[in-house]
């Protein structure tokens, strides 16, 4: 399944705004929207995360990541699954299928955060500008996820081996945008 070539989300109109931040900052800071990113909410008892179609972690703050597909630990009994765009209804598929008749809640939760992507040498300071969180690589590393605030804006980080995946309210994504525009001047 494709994505309809029609759709647009929320951040469609600062595409310019959002490409300009690389060469603003010589590359040191670059920014990408990542439309239509599949998130899908995943309510289990921890002790049933071995009939998962994948690994869903069970260390707090801590995500599972092979090729497109992540799944992040948002509580004792809560994760947030993501893929590409247009895999949602495969991926609901695969945790149907595996989980069965146990007690659980898969909700496809894709039109909740906006997904943006944050890389460059300096993205951590910029990034740290405005988050509560030790983003030094002594705490913060790859495979780790959280939920947090960043400019006064919940979000949940999610570092990656190449870049810091951060999921905002659609309400928030313009705000968050100007934010990170401003603060990597």
């Amino acid at each position: 399944m494709t994505v309809d070539e029609r759709a647009w989300g929320p951040l469609a109109h600062r595409v310019d705004d959002i490409s300009a931040v690389g060469m603003r900052t010589g590359g040191g800071v670059l920014l990408e929207h990542v439309p239509f990113l599949v998130q899908v909410d995943v309510r289990l008892d921890a002790g049933l995360v071995g009939d998962a179609p994948f690994p869903l972690p069970t260390s707090p703050n801590t995500a599972w990541e092979e090729g497109l597909r992540a799944a992040l630990w948002l509580g004792p009994d809560e994760w947030l699954v993501l893929g590409p765009p247009g895999a949602g209804p495969a991926i609901m598929h695969e945790l149907e299928a595996a989980l069965g008749d146990l007690h659980r809640s898969i909700v496809d939760v894709s039109a909740n955060r906006v997904a943006l992507e944050l890389s460059g040498p300096r993205a951590k300071e910029v990034l740290s500008k405005g988050c509560p969180l030790d983003l030094h690589p002594r705490s913060w590393r790859a495979g780790m996820c959280a939920q947090t605030m960043v400019a006064r804006a919940q979000v949940i980080l999610h570092e990656r081996p190449t870049a810091t995946g951060i999921l905002v309210r659609p309400s928030f994504a313009e705000y968050l945008v100007d934010w990170l525009l401003d603060s990597s001047s």
